[in-house]
């Protein structure tokens, strides 16, 4: 006797899910399981509990229990044939505050491990696997708990915020790792530090002149971790031989603050490159552990920092076209939670849609690169959202995994640099200046030669 057939509204929830398990694998959800405490058959079990929470920040609605009801009725038909979760958005909220934060910081840990195998073909680019970091703020209510334990978020009488710091892979533009704090008093370059554990073998850290300061090179340098860095005039450089800034294009620079020099502190020997571009308005100066050409060429340098702005993409992501510009929760437990939730969310979404995009071919010597295809977060997004509402797809584009192929990023040429839109409270953009480029004395060439000797 055939089989019947499934209708095809559940076999289109069946391609989203064969798509998520991608990188939620049985390896990934017993990581999870094993950071989850004991209890007595819980109501809500840990699984559904995640995937609920994860996929309503896909979801449409204008409150969170209208994201719910659908995020829920998306894992009934998914997994027919599993016990049922709890019906009301009361009861998931009753669970989710009693489920410890350490589980879906293992689930990020083993997300993050699935990913890298998944996109291992497309991850590193020379050896090296470059990764911007960069944050930014999202608002909360005005709620007395959250304006107590939040505070404002940096000008007066503004909401509660919460600050996100984020490393993103800059060929695929998933995010890797993340930390918070509060929104007026978090520190990107704190936040950077408590990552490095994380960080891959072979990671290239690439960010802006807010990421400068002796103790910060010296913990990425104690790491093993590969930086590039743009410096601003807030940096005093030293070289050893006197140069000519309008014809200096890279050289060996010691970055050697005068407090550390007080104490007897070593130099930290680095390699500045000037990026110069007649379409750029000023020049980038560079600064990287990466001593030789044949590690980072002047070239490479210039395109990993140009690449940088996937970083500043990711966030886009987030917080426009995810409408996560504003966190709806009203307690700090549950802020704490939609937070990790929504930034694992964007993390899987950005993910699926990287694994779709066609493997970057291999080149032979002498031929230069290609430009990498990258998805569209909105493309992605709107075709998960037609898979979780039942509603039909255009003729012969198939099922979910086909239709991801064809969300790719708009790669017209431009004529002319983008301009932005003027805001009424953001402050124009002032581009930072050179470093201050010094010779060293006779004096400060004695203490760095009794440096070199102890070490």
């Amino acid at each position: 006797m055939a089989q019947a057939r499934k209708p095809r509204g559940l076999r289109r929830r069946k391609s989203l899910l064969k798509s998520i398990r991608e990188f939620l694998t049985p390896r990934v959800w017993k990581q999870v399981r094993n950071a989850v405490p004991r209890r007595r058959m819980p109501r809500w079990d840990v699984r559904p509990l995640l995937w609920i929470l994860v996929t309503m920040t896909w979801c449409c609605g204008d409150s969170l229990p209208e994201r719910f009801e659908a995020a829920r009725g998306v894992y009934v038909l998914c997994h027919d044939k599993r016990r049922r979760p709890g019906e009301t958005f009361q009861g998931f909220q009753q669970a989710l505050n009693k489920l410890p934060l350490p589980v879906l910081r293992a689930l990020a840990h083993a997300l993050r491990q699935r990913i890298a195998q998944r996109l291992d073909d497309r991850w590193q680019i020379k050896g090296l696997i470059p990764l911007g970091c960069d944050g930014s703020r999202m608002e909360c209510p005005r709620t007395a708990e959250l304006e107590r334990h939040l505070g404002q978020g940096g000008k007066q009488d503004s909401a509660p915020t919460v600050w996100t710091t984020a490393i993103v892979h800059l060929l695929t533009g998933v995010a890797w790792t993340w930390r918070f704090g509060k929104g007026g008093k978090a520190s990107e370059r704190d936040h950077l530090v408590q990552m490095l554990p994380s960080l891959p073998p072979g990671a290239l850290i690439v960010a802006d002149a807010g990421y400068y300061g002796y103790e910060l090179l010296l913990e990425l340098l104690r790491a093993g971790v590969w930086f590039l860095i743009r410096m601003s005039s807030n940096v005093k450089l030293y070289t050893e031989e006197g140069v000519e800034l309008t014809e200096f294009r890279e050289g060996t620079v010691y970055y050697w603050p005068e407090a550390v020099q007080k104490k007897g502190g070593p130099p930290i020997q680095a390699r500045l490159l000037c990026i110069r571009d007649k379409k750029r308005k000023v020049d980038v100066w560079l600064l990287t552990n990466l001593m030789s050409p044949e590690q980072l060429s002047w070239a490479d340098a210039s395109r990993f920092y140009r690449w940088r702005w996937e970083n500043e993409g990711y966030f886009r992501t987030y917080k426009r076209t995810l409408a996560k510009v504003k966190l709806s929760s009203r307690t700090i437990r549950e802020v704490h939670r939609e937070a990790e939730a929504s930034m694992i969310a964007t993390q899987l979404l950005l993910a699926q849609g990287a694994l779709a995009m066609p493997r970057p071919r291999t080149l032979s010597a002498g031929e230069a690169d290609e430009p990498r295809v990258m998805c569209s977060p909105r493309k992605v997004l709107r075709e998960i959202r037609r898979d979780m509402s039942n509603l039909p797809g255009p003729r012969g584009r198939g099922g979910l995994a086909q239709r991801l192929k064809n969300c790719q990023r708009e790669r017209r040429p431009r004529s002319s640099p983008k301009v932005a839109r003027p805001w009424p409270r953001r402050k124009d953009h002032q581009p930072p200046q050179p470093p201050k480029i010094l010779t060293l004395t006779a004096a400060q060439k004695s203490l760095l030669s009794r440096c070199r000797n102890a070490a």
